[in-house]
This record gives C-alpha cells, sequence and structure tokens, in this order.
C-alpha cells in the first residue's frame, strides 16, 4: 500500500491502481467517461485530468499509477478549463435529447453533464447522421456515441471476442464490426458487455427496464422457472462435462431434477434471449442429461440437515407439490409424516402423465430421496379429516392434487363409454381395465387430452380423434405433444363445439360445430360463434372428457373451498388456510398446471409452515461451488448461426404400440455443444455497473467558470 495525498487528505492506495481508482474507492469523486474499473485504461475522455506535484502539465488520473508520496490536485483554475473544454467538445457532436433518450436517468454522461453545468453552445455542434441499427437484442445508436472506447475494450480484453472496433464515415469516426457487418455476421456472443459499461444510449439493450428490473430482465430464464433455478450456471457446468456440479445447482432450488428433465413446461425457454438470435437453448433437455449422468454424491454431500426441532408435520397428498413440501420441511428438522392416498408416491407424475413420457423407474428413485431425509411414508392411506390430524400435529400441509375429472354438462355425458381423463389415465398406469373401445373421441386440446390420446393409441384403439374449442394456434398442449400423436395417426380437430354425445344406450359419436370465434368474456365465461349449418359427427364407441380436473374434497372437510374444490388460503401468496396450522400448496390451490409450478408452490408452503414452526423459513441451500466463471468467452466461428441440437424421438412405427420412453433425450456427443450455445448471460453481472457522482461521498460540485 501506498500512502498518497489528493487535495490535503491522505489515503492509502494499491500501487496496482490508478490515481483515479484509488481516489473513487477512497469516496473522492474526479469526473470521468472513458475509465471503467473492469477495463485499462486509455485516458482519451481528459475528463478526469488533475494537477501532479513534480508534473509541468495536468496529467489523466487514469494514466496515473498510484506511488507512494504522490500529491495530487483535483481542482484548480487550469484542470476546471481544460475539463470544461473536453465536456464540451463531447456534447457538440451528441443530440441534445437527453429526456427523449431511453437511457434517460441512468446515462453516466447525463449526470456528468449536471455535475459540471456545462453545455456545448460555445461549439460548433454538429450532426452525425448515422442510421440506428438494431441487432438482436441490442441496439447501436452511434449518434450518441462519445467515443470512450469502453465497448471495444470489454469486448477485446474482457470478453476476448473482438468483435468491436473504431470505424470511419469520412470524417466521423464511430464503433462498428470488421466491415460494418451485423453482429451476428461478426461473431458477435452476443453477452451484453458492451451496453453493460456503454455510459451513453449509444449501444444499449433492445428491452427496457428499471434498475430493480434488470437481473430479470436480463437472466429472463432464471426469473420465468418457477422455483428460479440458476439456469445459465448448470448450463455451464454441463458445457464444460462437470455433470455432478450441473445436477447440484438444480437440486438448489428443486429436489426432482429427472423427472422435471422429462416433463417440466420449460417456461425459461420460452424467454430465453439466444431465441432471439436465433433458437432457444434446450434448457430442459440439458437439464435432464446432467441428472441421467449424475451420481448424485456431491449434492447428497452438501445438502442441508438441521437439527430435530421436535415439532411433527402431517403432509397429505404425495404428488410433486406434497413431496416437496415434507422434503424441505424434514430437512428444516421438522418431523414428517407423508400421506398418500394411493400405493406410490408421485401423484400425477407416477399415476396421470404416461411411461412413455416419463419412465416410473425415474419417479420411483426420485421419490426416494423422501426417505433419505427421514420422511415417514404411509402410501395407501387416504386422509378424509384433515382437520383431525391437528390432535397429532404441530401442521399439516394438504397437497392432494386434482385427481377427479370434470364431466361437462351436455346430453350423452353418462352414457356407458364415456370416461374421465384422471380415471382413465390411472387405471392405464396402474394396468387395471380402462373400459376403453376402439374407436376413441378425446374432447379437450391441453396435454391431458394428447396423454389420452397417446395412451389410447397405445392401449389397441385403432381410430382416435382429438377434438377442441381453440384454434390450431391456440391450443394449449405442446407443440411437440400435437405432432408427435399426428405422427401417431391421431386425428386432431381444433375450433369445434360439443354439441351431444350420441347413442342410447352407449356412445356411437359425437356432434360437432366449427367454431368461427372463441373467447372467454370479463366473468371467464364462454363465448362461442359457431359456423351455420356445419353441424357434423364422428363415430365412436369411447368418449373421454379431458377437459379440467378438480380437487376430491367436500364441504365435509371442514375447510373454505372456492372454485373447481380448491382450498381457499388466506392470501393469494399464502399457504395458510384460514384454520391455523393448516397450510395448502400445489393443484388444490390454484387449478390443474404443470409440475414445476406444483414444486414451486412446495416450497413456498414448506418455508410457511417452518416459519409457523419458530424456524427462519430459509430452505435455500448450497449444493455445488461457488466459483467465478471465466468471463473471458473468446470469439466462436458462426456462433450466432449455431442451431438447436435435437433429442432423439422413438419413430412412430416403433413406439405406438408400446409404453417404451419417446424422447430419448439430447444425444451424448451433441449436448455439451448444446450448453456452448448459451449467451451466458448471468456474466454481465460480474461487470461492475456505472457509477455516477452522487454514488460518491464527495458533495462539492463542479461550478461553471464566470
Amino acid at each position: 500500500m501506498a500512502a498518497i495525498t489528493i487535495d490535503g487528505k491522505t489515503i492509502h492506495a494499491d500501487e496496482n491502481l490508478c490515481v483515479l481508482e484509488a481516489a473513487l474507492q477512497n469516496g473522492i469523486y474526479i469526473p470521468h467517461l472513458c475509465h471503467h474499473p473492469d477495463l485499462p485504461d486509455l485516458g482519451a475522455c481528459r475528463l478526469c485530468v488533475v494537477e501532479c506535484a513534480g508534473e509541468a502539465e495536468p496529467v489523466p488520473s487514469c494514466m496515473l499509477q498510484v506511488r507512494d508520496g504522490l500529491q495530487i490536485t483535483t481542482k484548480s483554475e487550469r484542470v476546471d478549463h481544460l475539463r470544461r473544454l473536453a465536456m464540451e467538445l463531447l456534447l457538440a457532436a451528441h443530440p441534445e435529447d437527453c429526456s427523449a433518450c431511453p437511457k434517460y436517468g441512468r446515462c453516466e454522461l447525463q449526470t456528468l453533464i449536471q455535475y459540471m453545468n456545462v453545455s456545448a453552445t460555445r461549439m460548433h455542434t454538429r450532426v452525425k447522421g448515422f442510421a440506428e441499427k438494431e441487432q438482436p437484442l441490442l441496439i447501436h445508436d452511434m449518434n450518441r456515441c462519445i467515443l470512450c472506447g469502453r465497448c471495444v475494450r470489454v469486448c477485446d480484453s474482457v470478453r476476448g471476442v473482438q468483435v468491436l472496433q473504431y470505424n470511419k464515415q469520412e470524417m466521423e469516426t464511430y464503433i462498428g464490426t470488421l466491415h460494418d457487418r451485423l453482429l451476428k455476421d461478426a461473431d458477435c456472443r452476443f453477452c451484453g458487455a458492451c451496453a453493460e459499461v456503454c455510459p451513453t444510449g449509444s449501444i444499449r439493450d433492445a428491452v427496457n427496464y428499471t434498475a430493480t428490473e434488470k437481473r430479470d430482465a436480463l437472466i429472463p430464464c432464471h426469473a420465468a422457472c418457477p422455483v428460479h433455478t440458476d439456469v445459465p450456471r448448470y448450463v455451464r457446468y454441463v458445457k464444460e462435462s462437470r455433470y455432478a456440479e450441473a445436477t447440484a445447482v438444480v437440486h438448489e432450488r428443486l429436489p426432482f431434477p429427472e423427472c422435471l428433465g422429462h416433463v417440466c413446461a420449460h417456461p425459461c425457454e420460452a424467454q430465453c434471449r439466444r431465441g432471439e438470435v436465433n433458437e432457444a437453448i434446450s434448457i430442459r433437455n440439458i437439464k435432464r442429461f446432467a441428472a441421467e449422468h449424475d451420481n448424485n454424491l456431491l449434492w447428497k454431500k452438501n445438502q442441508k440437515r438441521l437439527p430435530a426441532t421436535g415439532k411433527r408435520v402431517c403432509v397429505v397428498g404425495g404428488g410433486p407439490a406434497g413431496m416437496t413440501a415434507a422434503f424441505y420441511l424434514a430437512k428444516q428438522g421438522h418431523a414428517v409424516t407423508l400421506c398418500e392416498a394411493f400405493p406410490k408416491l408421485g401423484g400425477q407424475m407416477q399415476y396421470g402423465i404416461p411411461s412413455y413420457r416419463l419412465p416410473r423407474d425415474v419417479v420411483d428413485r426420485e421419490a426416494g430421496y423422501l426417505a433419505e431425509v427421514g420422511v415417514e411414508i404411509r402410501c395407501g392411506d387416504r386422509v378424509q379429516k384433515p382437520l383431525e390430524l391437528k390432535k397429532d400435529y404441530d401442521a399439516v400441509v394438504l397437497a392432494i392434487g386434482t385427481h377427479k375429472g370434470v364431466r361437462l354438462p351436455m346430453p350423452g355425458n353418462d352414457l356407458p363409454g364415456v370416461l374421465l381423463n384422471t380415471d382413465f389415465l390411472r387405471n392405464a398406469s396402474m394396468g387395471s381395465p380402462t373400459g376403453l373401445g376402439e374407436r376413441v373421441v378425446v374432447l379437450g386440446g391441453g396435454n391431458v387430452a394428447f396423454d389420452c390420446a397417446r395412451t389410447a393409441k397405445r392401449l389397441g384403439a385403432k381410430e382416435i380423434h382429438v377434438a377442441c374449442l381453440e384454434a390450431r394456434e391456440a391450443m394449449t398442449a405442446d407443440e411437440e405433444e400435437i405432432l408427435q400423436a399426428q405422427a401417431e395417426g391421431i386425428a386432431v380437430h381444433p375450433a369445434q363445439t360439443f354439441e351431444a354425445i350420441l347413442g342410447e344406450k352407449a356412445v356411437t359419436g359425437v356432434s360437432f360445430m366449427n367454431v368461427k370465434s372463441f373467447r372467454f368474456d370479463e366473468n371467464h365465461r364462454a363465448v362461442i360463434e359457431k359456423e351455420e349449418d356445419s353441424l357434423h359427427q364422428i363415430a365412436a364407441d369411447t368418449v373421454i372428457f379431458a377437459v379440467g380436473q378438480r380437487a376430491e374434497i367436500d364441504e365435509s372437510a371442514g375447510l373454505p373451498l372456492g372454485r373447481g374444490n380448491s382450498i381457499q388460503t388466506t392470501a393469494p401468496d399464502s399457504a395458510a388456510t384460514a384454520t391455523e396450522g393448516i397450510f395448502a400448496c400445489g393443484d388444490v390451490v390454484y387449478g390443474t398446471k404443470t409440475v414445476i409450478q406444483a414444486v414451486a408452490s412446495g416450497r413456498d408452503a414448506a418455508s410457511e409452515t417452518d416459519r409457523f414452526l419458530g424456524g427462519t423459513g430459509d430452505i435455500s441451500e448450497v449444493l455445488a461451488p461457488r466459483e467465478t466463471p471465466d468471463g473471458n468467452i473468446g470469439r466462436v466461428e458462426g456462433f450466432a448461426a449455431l442451431s438447436r441440437k435435437q433429442p432423439e424421438i422413438l419413430a412412430a412405427e416403433s413406439r405406438c404400440d408400446n409404453f417404451r420412453m419417446v424422447d430419448k433425450g439430447l444425444p451424448a456427443g451433441e449436448v455439451c455443444g448444446e450448453a456452448a450455445r448459451c449467451l451466458q448471460c448471468d456474466l454481465r453481472f460480474q461487470l461492475h455497473p456505472g457509477r455516477i457522482w452522487s454514488d460518491y461521498n464527495t458533495t462539492q460540485k463542479e461550478v461553471s467558470a464566470q
């Protein structure tokens, strides 16, 4: 450490620092624009000039190395004059439209203008005349560029990508790429570092956000995940073939990564920023591959196990929400008993989602983690009166799911041959008789409808139709489910009303009308406009309702119930019910949704229940090493054009008569390459954010020379 004096104040600073950074770190503000703590200095803006004892002329403080005994003066008439002149030259070619700039309020140049109280009125102003370029994820507006060079330096020295450079157009210098190619064609990695360090609105994100929204806006995969898994972190581990570390990262937020690797609704992929470059990262398949190739030693070794609290909790329901709640409550030190009505744990993962999508050995293996953390499991134990559990337990968590199908009020809905989705899929999973015929019509357009249709195909049905109210583009089923069903010979009929189920003593068909328009009004009632004279029929001996599910519970349970037999909680963001010590989570609270949402609900319920029992509610864990990733990502030729790797799908003719797994996931030789397509959006947050004069202790402001 060296002792230097700045404006009469002695400070101690690392000799590896420049005087400017040493001053800033000690709360002494010196105006600057081209300097950034993560970048090599070049002294371009000349705003940070200071007087140094022994030097004849003022020098840029960013180019002056700290050494013992330096005596620095940051304010003098000569220094003020040079700074004002430098700022006026910068402003002469900068648009005077701060309030219209998208970076208004977050612009370092704007705040520096206010600090120095300067304008370009003495200078001959000019307009650069560059056309604004909207690239994937970024906007380049070189009219606002002040040539501080931060973007070039971060791209070159920090990221190692080296696609930005100084170009010249007639008399104007600007930042661009070689031969002015688009960023996609110049091998840009779209890491966003250039936008992060730009002090003006010259290079900025295409998406607008506030300071509090920034992280969610720039790492949307993390924000979109209901349990907020650290997607960039585990994808990076997979790229490095470190599958144990990758799976440990996933386990920090959810107990069943392999199950979710098969059936997660992957909302993260819909928000993936790579999708704006070409195609989103195959995040779910990357997670699945890591989980399949992990020996599960690392995360188990590091997992939390708090001392016993003496508190007893009963979790009712062994689906993903209930298993999650039980898993984390046991780790918090509570004695947890899980009561499940069916013979095995898993809920809809065991009895709803077909095994060709989610193998049962995967469900059983990950359900086994509960016993390993001390959960007492009671399968075949149906709880009829949950309030009575309060006699023996300090808290009760209800996660009974929605296992009762919905029968639409329409003619013929009770004829022999009419089945409900939940009963049909559960019987098929358990190997029990299903009552299935040879000609099947499934009513509904979601994933469950296609689960029913594709299961019927595998059970031997000869002709299968899926019909729904929604237009083809509005169907709620995953596109892959629809396409795979069609490849298996299942007919899909969108935009159809269900007029009646035909037959007298048994189902003989279904009558439909074409839908011209379909929407829900403000009271969530369906408003349907039918096409005149479009009545038609499809012959069938079996009709399966797949239009919704509800909980098997009624008022006798003693709890306030809402729409669809849902259990009401005291607030939308709470798991607590009106009865003290009784909590609820999962589908029974909000209706049938996804496995990942059920896991998120189970986590929240565990945290809230733990607080009720006197704990902190902190169920967070660190299971993987906390490492600082290498920010030097380098240049990759053709990076923007790298296509999404596709999973291996069993051919239709090989899968229609059996329940073998259809989607085999990413091939081993492709997964690391797919992970390498990630933009690594989180690396941006390793860079220091822009700093303005009000961030420092100094309160003295520059005043204009008279």
